[in-house]
């Protein structure tokens, strides 16, 4: 049975609603499974092979199915021909390296995690496997591993070869073993790994995490890496990164032969609060999850904000900041771009949020076109160069990553130069022979700094970092952002800024950014953009009128 092409036709159909995405993957993956000739080839026979050894040999460990043989869904079934299914023609070996299946809270995850794991240790052919649980907390990765030996103890087949040990379970006929991780990554080398299972990804902070297990499986002829989550309220970690890449590859944007995205989620935010839609993030809604639970949840979320950011989430895989946060993930995040080559020439507004060791320093510049309300924001961040490694190891934020995309330079030695945000400014300047009307600076900003730039010609203009001054030009930038009309170049600088940002209300209604979570998540990207909009709040009139 093609269970590929029996999903497919009812997601064509509608009879299954499902979000556009997994519409889109599985039709390729069904108009695959039927060419010839190409480089893949779909093998039924292997593709069915998992779904047959979890029906045979495990069965449910809890609850009302306690006991009882495990019955795989049609979309488990479509999934997994999907990942095992298709080979390589000339090799034999398989096709899928890595895998990102993202579906709402209890949809039957740690059951089909279980049934693959103990397949992956015991039938996949792979001698001396090495089967590994991984997870932000050493009790996530557990979950696994004991559901895993509770199907073991079930199965008078699994039973009479594999072996609880101290650390690990052990299957004797090929010397294979499955283990729970969740250790520092730098601890990890030295694994063999040819299943690693990455369980809720959204709360995996070291993104090493994921480069430490899939170089582990290097020396393995046909690894398998399997990450799979609900989303989360962290931004700019592992997260962030694999589900871009995934939708890139499941919107056909960007071409990556060997993964496999599957993302249940809904197509819109607000898509929420209709009971017809939530199947699209919950594939297993009114079999395995129950309905009536998830209503009382959202009934909870419509009567109360403070849980709408988890059922959100957890429920329907829509990405969120904290429930602390000033905006939501939905406001704040836009894919949109733009070359400064088009601002040629053209006036700006500038900010500046300087820092010495600790904090980011980070410089901005806002454009407008005439005749259009959307704002164009170009920023560059500093850090020190002698304290890069450690920021990225101890905050386990990509700042090395930035480096390189040259969002983020380095200053010599352990604190920041002030005189290289001067060059960045007269360099940017020079190159789009742009004309700064004004640049806005924090309070607290080097004199010698303001100095430097005064003698390169710039206009600065103090700005005092409190709600009197801030109030008015934060609300307008929220609005604007909520309405997409900051167009920030996709920076994912600035966006993990913005979402790092909470307010603090005084008792006039005033508000000013604060930091919404520990002291490691930045906002010195939303400082630096708030600077141009007072700019923009106390000069709109005059500056829209000189860019006409």
């Amino acid at each position: 049975m093609n269970y590929i092409a029996q999903y497919n036709g009812l997601l064509r159909r509608g009879i299954i609603p499902a979000g556009r995405r997994v519409k889109k993957v599985y039709a390729r993956l069904a108009d695959e499974c039927a060419a010839q000739g190409g480089r893949y080839t779909f093998n039924e026979q292997r593709a069915t092979r998992p779904i047959t050894f979890i029906e045979r040999f495990c069965r449910h460990s809890k609850g009302e199915w306690a006991g009882k043989p495990v019955t795989l869904e049609l979309f488990q079934k479509a999934f997994i021909q999907a990942l095992f299914g298709f080979v390589d023609a000339s090799t034999g070996l398989r096709r899928y390296r890595e895998a990102f299946f993202l579906c709402g809270r209890k949809n039957g995850k740690t059951t089909l995690l279980a049934g693959l794991s103990l397949y992956m240790l015991t039938a996949d052919g792979e001698p001396g496997a090495e089967v590994y649980s991984t997870a932000t907390k050493y009790a996530q990765s557990r979950l696994l591993f004991d559901e895993c030996l509770n199907m073991v103890k079930q199965s008078p087949e699994l039973s009479k070869h594999a072996r609880k040990r101290k650390t690990d379970l052990y299957f004797t006929p090929n010397m294979s073993k499955l283990q729970p991780l969740a250790r520092n990554s730098d601890t990890l080398d030295g694994l063999n790994a040819s299943f690693v299972v990455m369980d809720e990804l959204h709360g995996v902070k070291d993104r090493n995490l994921y480069e430490v297990m899939r170089q582990s499986q290097s020396a393995r002829r046909q690894p398998l890496l399997m990450m799979i989550t609900t989303a989360g309220t962290v931004r700019e970690c592992i997260y962030d990164e694999m589900y871009e890449h995934a939708c890139n590859v499941a919107d056909g944007i960007i071409t990556d032969d060997t993964f496999l995205p599957i993302l249940y989620e809904l197509d819109r935010r607000d898509e929420w609060t209709d009971p017809a839609a939530w199947m699209k993030a919950n594939p297993a809604l009114g079999t395995v999850k129950k309905l009536d639970d998830l209503k009382i949840k959202v009934e909870r979320a419509k009567q109360n904000p403070s849980e709408l950011s988890g059922v959100l989430c957890k429920e329907f895989n829509v990405r969120e900041t904290v429930k602390t946060a000033w905006l939501s993930f939905d406001a704040i995040n836009n894919t949109a771009t733009f070359d400064l080559e088009d601002f040629r020439g053209a006036y700006c507004i500038g900010g500046i949020d300087l820092s010495i060791t600790t904090d980011l320093t980070c410089a901005s510049l806002l454009f407008m076109k005439p005749g259009s309300d959307v704002k164009y924001i170009a920023q560059m961040y500093w850090l020190p160069a002698d304290s890069l490694q450690e920021r990225v190891t101890r905050d386990k934020i990509p700042y090395d990553k930035w480096f390189e995309r040259g969002l983020l330079r380095l200053c010599a030695g352990n604190t920041i130069s002030y005189s290289d945000v001067t060059a960045w400014f007269v360099e940017t300047v020079k190159a789009y022979d742009l004309a700064p009307a004004w640049v806005y600076y924090d309070s607290y900003s080097a004199r010698y700094f303001v100095e430097e730039m005064q003698m390169q010609g710039f206009t600065m203009v103090r700005c005092i970092q409190g709600a009197k001054t801030l109030s008015l030009p934060m609300q307008m930038l929220g609005a604007d952002l909520t309405a997409h009309r900051v167009n920030y170049n996709n920076n994912p600088v600035l966006k993990w800024c913005l979402t790092n940002t909470g307010t603090q209300t005084d008792r006039n209604g005033n508000i000013v950014p604060i930091k919404n979570q520990s002291p490691k998540q930045r906002i010195d990207g939303t400082a630096a953009l708030l600077d141009c909009y007072v700019g923009l709040y106390e000069h709109y009139n005059e500056f829209t009128g000189a860019i006409q």
